[in-house]
């Protein structure tokens, strides 16, 4: 295992003890919000594949009513628009649904740069990233999925399957601090723009 992947590990560690607190306000204030605005819990819990295909509960802030279909990807609704919050539109729209991950990654169980986690049920893309690592010589299941990652700055929901595993694949062989400082920056900008988000319709792609 590259050297790299200790350090990371240290800095995922206490980068995440640091913006928890620096961003506790922020935290509360989207709890208070998102429970005003619908019945429910602020906080969302699901399924997801982790390191080496082990199962963990990913968090996230709740940008759905708590009668929407669990486990299916958002772009496999008809009309998912039906089923979004107002304040979810805002959480989603710019990536502070994904705020609450910061715990998982001081449960170990996520890294803030890395493949975005498969749903449980989500054969095809866990699939897809065991036989690209034939070619490459490591799967993206066997190291820690994270918040962004290499194939979300490059076409996020835009991207069928098969492309996001290559895309997950070359993350694992290049892993590096290079990669993900270049992966990192271009995130912000991502989010900024709001680039390759898509809510229903048809696409090929895995939820986020």
């Amino acid at each position: 295992m590259k050297p790299y992947f200790y350090v990371k590990q240290l800095f995922d560690y206490i980068s995440a003890i640091v913006l928890v607190v620096i961003l506790s306000p922020l935290l509360l204030l989207l709890t208070i919000i998102i429970q005003a605005e619908s019945s429910g819990p602020a906080i969302f819990k699901q399924k997801r594949i982790g390191m080496n295909r082990v199962e963990f509960n990913i968090f996230k802030f709740r940008t759905m009513r708590t009668d929407t279909p669990r486990d299916m990807p958002t772009h496999l609704f008809q009309d998912s628009g039906n089923f979004v919050t107002k304040i979810g539109k805002f959480l989603r729209k710019s990536s502070l649904d994904e705020l609450p991950q910061l715990f998982n990654i001081l449960m170990g169980q996520m890294s803030f740069i890395g493949p975005r986690p498969a749903l449980w049920n989500q054969l095809d893309l866990i699939d897809a990233r065991e036989r690209q690592a034939e070619a490459r010589g490591i799967s993206a299941n066997t190291i820690k999925p994270g918040i962004t990652g290499w194939a979300q700055v490059n076409g996020r929901d835009e991207l069928p399957i098969t492309i996001k595993a290559d895309l997950d694949g070359y993350y694992a062989k290049n892993l590096s601090f290079r990669l993900d400082i270049k992966i990192l920056f271009m995130t912000v900008g991502s989010v900024l723009t709001g680039s390759g988000i898509s809510e229903g319709g048809p696409k090929n792609t895995p939820p986020e």
